[in-house]
């Protein structure tokens, strides 16, 4: 028997689509359409017919996915059609789902990691015992994306309805124009339309990113922030500030991303011209093509830190003439832009420690290059906000952007560097930080306006502002220079943050600091301590408690400061696994010493005690009692359980369950028939209005009648 011959493969693109939330894909709504565009980590449908019937027992048939022209093992999935196949979110695999004749129809799985791009197959058939193969090409293109609704990817947003503005959104608005006179300017990204794929590919691999680095939103988005310039790599947009656009378009003449795109795609030259909301804007249609959650972000009033000193430095002769050079920097002075435009991306961050997932901005605009290239980014915003350097990419830089202090010099010749400082204004840069509100589109005012300047910087001239600040200086010699001539950093003041033992749920707990003064005066101390709620994988969720003020320590006197966290306070903030983080910061106002700590712990809650009345036996009714004790002082109502097991009947099972009383014990019974002998596992859950993810598990031996 020869092997059998493919005739042709179809993988359902709209009916994929559905399921992949790629349908807003104009390719996919073709009428026949031959573009498949699904997401990485979901299973997807296809169907193969042959030139005659299949044949189960003999018939081998091998799928095998290659991206880029030299595949390895992160960019190749060869996988044999089988009917006993456990898709696993780490491999790939394929599932034949049913035979009719001549026609196989299959189900096949990818790794929730896998690279991103535009896949090929090939359908390699045999026959089992036989060396003979044949060979078919599936000539059609075949896109993975990143998949931002899977909990296992990187790029997973939490809360799943914000990507239908950050992925599924294809207009938006860029606030553009000095702070006084900032307005919305509407901005069409079209990531849907049909050349924006393949241009996102040729940008790809102009920048020269290793395929098995394309599954990674970290490498991804540094890259895209590199290939959306020209600077390097002939990247798409060239950008001018001088006036001069004759040989191009004006910057301010573009309304989207899609003529940028679709030009760089047809001519393969770069596009003239683009200033930073064009870089932006361009930005974002490719991270939402590709499923990379994105928005577009303005800084009023923002900082171009040309020497990594934390600080915009303006210089004047000794008779006060500003000079329009930084003497301490041939390579260029630092500036100050009425705004500035750049990207947020939303990811996980394995790469840092826990705490700094979440939003991370990139920046496209080209002014200083990074590790050799005009790229920047991502950049953790919780590091930006709380002023850790070393994180990277180019935390410092975003950090002088939205929060470094405007300090004058003046030529002094007595001074040691030369220069004396005037004055230093810590209010200047960074005024207002705006992107567009999730759902809303005000195509003529301002009703779309989303201020989140909270998320790049603590209120300015607040403590904890300042504590951010001398932070990121803590970590730069540069900056520690510049600083010291402001403060000249002693460290005669102690100060320790006492970490918490277990706190069970519905129990206060308070946060405190022990300062102890070793200092032969009196030191007036500025703190701040904050408790607030977090997601597992580190992204803040928002501030439970927060108080700042002034202690005054004597010589060799040790006091502490605290704040008291009751239930009331947490409850309503606490999201999934109760992670909560401590933080604490305090600066020394006569030596500008300063220190920062933080803690993260968990909220207990009790576990449901699974049990069963009767031993296990296969195919007979049982039943399974479900308790635990209420741990609050109120009521719970609107309960549910929601019990899972592969070994019984119906699989997932749901109970209501009555009202309980504060302190008191829940049990219901809930029948399970097993379906399955041996060793089985339960898997339970309890919601309710006041208190949510209880969980309990089991495992429990099934018999022989």
């Amino acid at each position: 028997m020869d092997p059998v011959a493919v005739d042709i493969v179809h993988f359902y693109p709209k009916e994929n689509s559905q399921t992949h939330n790629t349908v807003k894909f104009e390719v996919v709504n073709d009428e026949n359409p031959t573009t498949t565009i699904l997401r990485r980590g979901q299973p997807f449908n296809g169907v193969v017919r042959f030139t005659r019937p299949f044949d189960e027992e003999n018939d081998v048939v091998q799928l095998v996915f290659t991206l880029g022209d030299k595949p390895q093992f992160e960019t190749m999935g060869s996988v044999r059609l089988r009917r006993d196949v456990v898709s696993d979110k780490h491999s790939w695999s394929a599932k034949l789902l049913d035979v009719q004749e001549d026609t196989v129809s299959f189900e096949v799985s990818t790794p929730v990691s896998l690279p991103v791009g535009n896949w090929a197959l090939r359908v390699v058939t045999k026959v089992k015992g036989s060396q003979e193969r044949r060979i078919y090409d599936f000539d059609q293109d075949l896109y993975i994306l990143f998949n931002p609704w899977n909990p296992d990817d990187q790029t997973y947003m939490e809360d799943c309805q914000l990507l239908q503005e950050y992925v599924l959104n294809d207009v938006g608005k860029v606030w553009v124009g000095p702070i006084k006179t900032t307005r919305g300017k509407p901005w069409a990204y079209g990531q849907f339309d049909a050349v924006v794929l393949p241009a996102c590919m040729l940008m790809l691999d102009r920048a020269e990113i290793p395929f098995h680095h394309r599954g990674d939103p970290i490498k991804m988005t540094r890259t895209i922030s590199r290939i959306v310039n020209s600077n390097d790599d002939g990247g798409v947009l060239v950008g001018r500030w001088d006036g001069n656009y004759e040989d191009g378009t004006a910057p301010s003449e573009w309304t989207g991303s899609v003529d940028i795109l679709q030009q760089y795609l047809e001519t393969q030259q770069e596009v003239q011209y683009g200033q930073c909301w064009v870089f932006a804007g361009v930005v974002t249609a490719v991270c939402r093509a590709l499923g990379i959650p994105s928005r577009v972000v303005s800084n009023l009033v923002s900082a171009h830190d040309a020497n990594s000193s934390l600080t915009v430095d303006k210089y004047y002769t000794e008779d006060m003439e500003e000079m329009n050079f930084d003497p301490n920097n041939p390579a260029g002075a630092d500036s100050i832009w009425n705004y500035h435009v750049w990207n947020d991306v939303w990811m996980a961050r394995p790469d840092l420690p826990a705490g700094y997932g979440g939003w991370q901005a990139i920046d496209a605009t080209p002014q200083e290059t990074s590790q050799g290239m005009y790229q920047c980014g991502p950049a953790s915003l919780e590091a930006i906000k709380q002023g850790v350097l070393g994180l990277g990419y180019d935390v410092e830089f975003m950090l002088a952007s939205v929060n470094a202090d405007l300090m004058r010099w003046r030529e002094d010749p007595e001074a040691e560097s030369g220069f004396s400082m005037v004055d230093t204004n810590n209010y200047h840069i960074g005024r207002m930080i705006l992107t567009k509100k999730p759902y809303v589109f005000d195509p003529i005012g301002d009703e779309d306006r989303e201020q989140i300047t909270d998320q790049y910087k603590f209120r300015e001239g607040t403590t904890s502002e300042r504590l951010a600040l001398m932070n990121g200086v803590r970590f730069s010699e540069r900056a520690k220079r510049y600083y010291a001539v402001v403060s000249n950093l002693k460290s005669d003041v102690t100060f320790k943050l006492r970490e918490l033992e277990t706190v069970p749920i519905g129990e206060q707990f308070r946060v405190t600091v022990d300062i102890e003064n070793n200092a032969d005066e009196a030191r007036n101390i500025k703190a701040s301590l904050s408790a607030s709620s977090v997601f597992y994988n580190g992204n803040r969720a928002g501030v439970v408690k927060k108080v700042e003020g002034k202690i005054l320590v004597g010589p060799g006197q040790i006091e502490q400061i605290s704040i008291l966290v009751k239930s009331d306070d947490y409850l309503p903030k606490l999201v999934e696994y109760c992670n909560m983080k401590l933080s604490a910061m305090a600066i020394v106002e006569e030596t500008k010493q300063s220190w920062a700590d933080d803690d993260d712990f968990q909220i207990l809650k009790p576990n449901i005690n699974i049990k069963f009345n009767e031993d296990l036996i296969i195919g007979q009714p049982a039943t399974t009692v479900l308790s635990f004790v209420n741990p609050l002082e109120i009521p719970l109502t609107g309960c549910e359980f929601r019990m899972t097991s592969s070994g019984i009947v119906g699989r997932t099972l749901r109970c209501p369950a009555p009202e309980v009383e504060p302190k008191a014990l829940l049990s219901v019974q809930l029948p399970v028939q097993p379906n399955k002998l041996g060793s089985i596992s339960f898997v339970a859950t309890f919601k309710s209005a006041e208190l949510k993810d209880i969980t309990g598990a089991a495992t429990a031996d099934v018999f022989e009648g």
